[in-house]
């Protein structure tokens, strides 16, 4: 073990709540076993591109790849009977809950257990509330309370388990649309919870952009509510009347109050919030002012954007079985985040009295959620559920009814916004908005994506003022979270569509105009953060105001028009920015090769959909000239890290972080959740210091050693061949006119000479990289963009430095100094930006409102691409999902929306090929600034400008603006009467 670290230390560090918890993959997660046969020259090209995605022969072949293929037979070491489950969920939410109308079942249909609440709070079965996410994020029980109203509509009321599949399928179609099963009694009238939080951002600048400001939330304070009913109510003069709700303490991409006091933050912080709202009155006087004044334009619009459902092509489902012999709990989970399970398991089932569990294992597969599988309350459902299934396995999984009536879904957003700008030269100064989301029945991340929609509100702009206000307000409908976009479709949506009201209202080209005001470098968020890099927005602009379809669209609108009576041709243009990473970023792998040249990977990445595990191992090779020949995904242990946390990263105090952080150990945050497009830059950042590492300390000396053999010095001598002179190349590594030296011949030198030949690392960001000191052997004293790091060494190496390799194999390395990202960091909301434009060419029918896409170009600044097919991908299924939110996907949110149990595909209506342009696709990728530019995460963003690009184009059409989405056809037909 590392020098002063016990073993019984080490035991301790690998438990949640008392529990032992190890993590592991599927069958198939190592690469060896998934390509059986292929190994990694199947996949990858002999010069290192790739020619298919790492796992697509699997997927391809129909081969058990989800965590749906499987069932407990497929799973060593699980029983082979299967037992299954069902809930029954309420279709009502105003009147109480009484049991069920059991006589409505067949006696052959009977489950053989049937489960209520009281049930699982005679055993302790509890939803689980772990401090850092607030004691109401996954709601207040898993089923409805008999006497008691459901807080949602599709919330649980029962769950029936059989051990006999072809009973349990009778049964569930039998209660499927069956609306008298669930017996209710008085009626109360709607339940939700408590509303979900109140913030408010408000920024008022300096005499220049780059100048500091008169008050910005990073350097001054984000202003939190409370609520009189669902109307927000901001600090008032008495300090003791501010409220910081509790539902702040959660993670992604916002600030925080910790495990404090909540009126002890307020009383804290409420100077800076008084003088917040004195800033907030200051902007709403100088918006009634410009409302007089003749050099001024003030445009207010209110807007509206639907709840969608994020239609994953995997439903939620798990399997899990409780082995009582051994006090083991397997769980078999579609999620995310495996370490999260893990660790909101262990807090869940610390203190059930019939159940006692001292170890878990949890399997993961491939999954696809866009965020919906992002901290679900579902793998918990799966666990509460094996706890009854008689010493069998119990798989719990929806079918698309289900779904539909219980998934998490895409929030709808009530907007307020104007703004302010000079009439002769376009400079927008002011933006306003009231951002309000529905979040259903159960908290999730509604507060949060509240939050982080009003920050990204002003898209791609500067305003030297600004005051968003974002509020999070619970209702009975159906549970809305995490979902891609993340509150930024909504409101970037809005403010694209309000700047081309703009633009046509001051007689000002719609690209010029953005061109005018967009952020350039250095410029601050409404935040008052700088983003990282160069934006290239402006850059964008002018390639779009160039565009063919831009330049003649008044042209082609004349004689399409002309041509086809009775449609009416647009062109619309939408330009945005969205940032990606949640300000509590991290990475974690080992990476190692052998004296044979075999690189093996571990690493903390799950697949969900994107190909982020090709991308990871391609980035070795780009690196090290060879991929990894074995991988693991998914990994959440990592014996060489042996580290700790307090899992709380938005909400520490400065003088908390300070003090943890002289622990070795201790890091803000272990591992991350697959969300916020963080694969390729935040977690790939970890693959690509891993790599860089051992280019550094293994290969490069391993090189000088190789190239300095032979007479007079060898072929090194004459010249002056540094680090930074070296390239990859397909198989090893070369440069500055060396002989090109195969990997495996690397590998085989890095071993005799005892060099270090694996290496294991943690790295944090909180928009900002944490940066520790090393005294790494051989180099002496180093400071990396990591936070903790383990090494191993080569087969040569001297036993003094064998001998430190006790934890995990390895030789722990104390870091000497560490330097954290300052709390206050939390408040720039985001630093990390990817920009995308769209062009949308399209004609309306006039008679029938229908909406007929006819080409698309695109614009996106992914950085430097890692697998361009891979980037394709996401371009063209983004493009596909944000015409779905502009033109057809809507779900209603109460008594006739998904809660009551009816809906399906047939019901709720997604793109097809006809509807967007398949053949008629075209994109620009802004080449990367240099070689040294890093990858941008862009998952999100390319879903987004589309939407308001159509609605542009749709104006440009008709004439008429619409800001309530979907634009159906319904609603053109309306305004065209």
């Amino acid at each position: 073990m590392a020098s002063g670290f016990t073993r019984r230390d080490f035991i301790k560090l690998g438990t949640f709540a008392g529990i032992t918890v190890t993590l592991a993959r599927l069958p198939f997660a190592h690469a060896i076993e998934v390509h059986s046969g292929l190994g990694a020259s199947g996949w990858m090209n002999s010069d290192g591109q790739a020619r298919y995605r790492w796992d697509a022969i699997r997927k391809v072949t129909g081969q058990k790849v989800f965590a749906r293929d499987f069932r407990a037979m497929n799973l060593p070491g699980w029983p082979k009977q299967q037992a299954h489950a069902f809930f029954v969920k309420a279709t009502q939410a105003d009147k109480t809950f009484e049991g069920l109308a059991l006589d409505r079942l067949s006696d052959d249909l009977q489950p053989d257990r049937l489960l209520f609440h009281e049930d699982l709070e005679r055993d302790g079965i509890q939803v689980p509330k772990p401090a850092d996410l607030g004691p109401d994020f996954y709601g207040q029980s898993f089923l409805t309370p008999k006497g008691t109203t459901p807080t949602m509509l599709g919330h649980p009321v029962a769950l029936l388990v059989y051990h006999d599949f072809d009973k349990f399928e009778a049964a569930k179609r039998q209660l499927r649309f069956d609306t008298e099963f669930v017996l209710y009694g008085k009626t109360t009238g709607p339940n939700p919870p408590a509303n979900f939080g109140a913030a408010r951002y408000v920024r008022i600048g300096g005499d220049s952009p780059t100048g500091e400001p008169e008050f910005s939330p990073i350097q001054d304070a984000v202003i939190w509510g409370s609520f009189d009913g669902a109307t927000p109510v901001w600090p008032p003069a008495d300090p003791d009347g501010i409220f910081v709700p509790q539902s702040v303490m959660h993670k992604h991409r916002g600030g925080g109050t910790g495990n404090r006091d909540p009126q002890q933050v307020a009383q804290e912080t409420y100077k800076p919030m008084q003088r917040g709202m004195e800033a907030a009155a200051l902007i709403a006087a100088d918006i009634e002012a410009a409302k007089q004044d003749p050099n001024k334009i003030v445009i207010e619009r209110h807007g509206y954007s639907q709840s969608i459902d994020p239609s994953a092509m995997e439903p939620d489902n798990g399997n899990a079985w409780y082995d009582a012999d051994t006090r083991t709990l397997h769980i078999l989970a579609a999620a995310q985040s495996p370490y999260e399970v893990a660790r909101v398991a262990a807090f869940m089932v610390k203190d059930n009295k019939r159940f006692p569990v001292e170890h878990i294992e949890i399997l993961t597969g491939t999954t696809v959620g866009y965020g919906s599988k992002d901290h679900s309350i579902f793998p918990f459902y799966v666990i509460a559920a094996c706890f009854y299934g008689d010493g069998l396995p119990v798989r719990l999984a929806n079918d698309r009814y289900e779904q539909f009536q219980m998934g998490i879904k895409r929030h709808a957003f009530d907007m307020n916004v104007s703004i302010t700008a000079d009439r002769k030269t376009g400079q927008f100064e002011i933006l306003k908005g009231d951002y309000t989301c529905d979040g259903g029945g159960r908290a999730n991340f509604s507060f949060s994506v509240a939050q982080v929609g009003a920050t990204a509100a002003q898209s791609i702009y500067y305003f030297p003022k600004s005051d968003l206000a974002s509020t999070a307000l619970s209702s009975r409908a159906v549970e809305a979270g995490s979902m891609r976009g993340y509150g930024t479709i909504q409101t970037m949506t809005m403010t694209e569509l309000l700047v081309d009201e703009l633009a046509s209202e001051l007689n000002i080209d719609a690209i010029e105009l953005r061109r005018r005001n967009a952020l350039l470098p250095n410029y601050p968020n409404t935040q008052g953060a700088v983003q990282l890099g160069e934006p290239r927005l402006v850059e964008m602009l002018d390639l779009a105001i160039k565009h063919p379809m831009w330049v003649n669209k008044d042209k082609a609108k004349a004689e399409f028009d002309a041509a086809n009576p009775g449609k009416s041709y647009g062109v619309g243009f939408a330009q945005v920015q969205k940032d990606y990473g949640t300000g509590a970023d991290t990475s974690a792998l080992v990476l190692e090769f052998d004296a044979d040249g075999n690189i093996t990977m571990r690493h903390c990445l799950q697949e969900i959909g994107t190909g982020a595990t090709t991308a990871q191992q391609v980035m070795i090779q780009q690196m090290l000239g060879q991929a990894p020949e074995t991988v693991e995904f998914g990994v959440t242990e990592f014996a060489q890290l042996p580290l700790v946390s307090n899992w709380s990263p938005y909400t520490t105090t400065q003088e908390e972080q300070d003090k943890l952080a002289a622990n070795p150990f201790w890091v803000p945050f272990m591992l991350p959740a697959m969300s916020a497009s963080n694969s390729v830059y935040f977690i790939g950042f970890g693959t690509r210091q891993a790599a860089n590492f051992l280019l550094e300390h293994s290969l490069w000396p391993a090189a000088k050693a190789i190239w300095s053999e032979g007479p007079a010095g060898g072929e090194i001598a004459p010249g002056d061949v540094a680090l930074s002179d070296l390239r990859a190349y397909p198989g090893g590594i070369g440069g500055a006119g060396m002989t090109p030296i195969p990997f495996a011949q690397l590998a085989k030198k890095a071993h005799e000479m005892g060099l270090i030949t694996g290496v294991a690392l943690h790295c944090f960001s909180r928009w900002e990289w944490a940066r520790g000191s090393f005294d790494i052997p051989g180099s002496g004293e180093r400071t990396l963009p990591i936070d903790a790091l383990a090494v191993r060494y080569g087969d040569g190496a001297p036993e003094a430095l064998k001998s430190r390799m006790t934890t995990g194999g390895y030789d722990y390395l104390k870091r000497s100094k560490i330097d954290y990202p300052p709390v206050q960091r939390n408040n720039a909301g985001v630093t990390t930006y990817t920009p995308a434009a769209c062009l949308v060419e399209l004609n309306v029918n006039t008679f029938t409102g229908d909406v007929e896409i006819m080409r698309l170009h695109n614009l996106l600044d992914p950085g430097k691409v890692v697998v361009p097919a891979l980037v394709s991908g996401q371009q063209q299924g983004g493009l596909a999902m944000g015409i779905g939110h502009a033109l057809m996907e809507e779900l209603p949110l109460y008594e006739d929306g998904p809660g009551n149990g009816t809906w399906n595909f047939n019901r709720y209506t997604l793109p097809r090929a006809k509807n967007v342009a398949v053949w008629n696709q075209t994109v620009d990728y802004l080449p990367p600034l240099s070689e040294t530019s890093p990858p941008k995460g862009m998952a999100e963003v390319v879903m987004i400008p589309v939407v308001s690009a159509i609605g542009n184009a749709v104006a440009h059409a008709t004439g008429k603006r619409f800001y309530e989405l979907p634009i159906t056809a319904e609603k053109i037909k309306e305004a065209l009467a």
